[in-house]
């Protein structure tokens, strides 16, 4: 499970081990907010060959390298380290954030276990965040749903044969398209978005037909007891028509359209579109 964790209000990207039950954590992330070096690549480069002078001959057994999503929207190869392995690193780094950082990665931790233990935690948290962020109770409301909803199709698609991310990427796109008429990538150009989550900018309406193409799939999946990637492929087609049909049918009635530029970004980050269709920064 990958996610974002905010520690003052910085992002850092992290994933969750469920074989080890444990967070791995960017470490080019932690370099840049510890250090805030205008090069945080180099900063660990740096670093890297200053602990194997000193002796940490570890170093290189203790760092993962994992596929993380970058500014960029793409994956890359990403060093990562546990939070026993990050203390070790951390110690290496003159910074005044080093204290609080480490009391954040153990309150991380810990909030892992609780969720664990406890599911409603983690949901309860997620509406905190949101509540933080300044979206409205109602949108927290579907937002909240469209979660479960979706966690309900991976699940199923899980248990029938899909494992790799890719093809979840690939059939998230294939109801994308039969919902909106875009992949997730053309929509969040339109929404000036980078490497945003995508939901976390639509609308009640956006979010409401992204619900019904995903609901829809998981139906018709156990329905015709779909198994493998080319067969749910065609049953993420079909359940993102019946999501497409119902826009367009709302569309034609309303005289509106459902697919907006609308998104959360602070004003700061807006991006403008102008009559001519092009688009800049405000």
């Amino acid at each position: 499970m990958t996610s974002i964790k905010l520690f003052e209000s910085k992002k850092i990207r992290t994933e969750w081990s469920e074989v080890e039950q444990k967070w791995y954590f960017a470490i080019i992330d932690i370099i840049e907010i510890l250090t805030e070096s205008l090069n945080p690549r180099r900063y660990w480069s740096d670093l890297k060959r200053k602990l194997n002078t000193e002796g940490f001959i570890q170093l290189y057994e203790i760092i993962v390298q994992l596929k993380m999503i970058s500014s960029d929207g793409k994956k890359y190869t990403t060093d990562c380290a546990d939070a026993k392995s990050l203390l070790r690193i951390i110690q290496s780094i003159p910074s005044p954030k080093a204290e609080p950082f480490k009391q954040w990665l153990a309150k991380v931790g810990s909030d892992r276990l609780e969720e664990i233990e406890n599911p409603e935690l983690a949901t309860q948290r997620t509406r905190a965040l949101y509540k933080q962020k300044g979206y409205p109770d109602d949108w927290i409301e579907k937002r909240m749903r469209s979660i479960a909803i979706r966690e309900e199709l991976t699940e199923e698609l899980n248990n029938r044969g899909v494992k790799e991310q890719i093809e979840y990427s690939s059939l998230t796109a294939e109801i994308s398209k039969a919902t909106f008429g875009l992949t997730p990538s053309q929509y969040k150009k339109i929404k000036g978005l980078k490497n945003q989550n995508l939901r976390d900018h639509m609308t009640d309406l956006e979010l409401i037909f992204s619900m019904l193409g995903e609901a829809s799939t998981t139906k018709l999946t156990i329905a015709k007891n779909a198994k493998g990637f080319l067969e749910n492929k065609a049953v993420a087609r079909i359940g993102g028509k019946i999501a497409g049909n119902a826009l367009n049918e709302l569309e034609k009635e309303s005289g509106e359209k459902v697919i907006t530029s609308e998104n959360y970004l602070p004003e700061s980050q807006k991006i403008k579109v102008l009559k001519t269709g092009k688009r800049r920064r405000k």
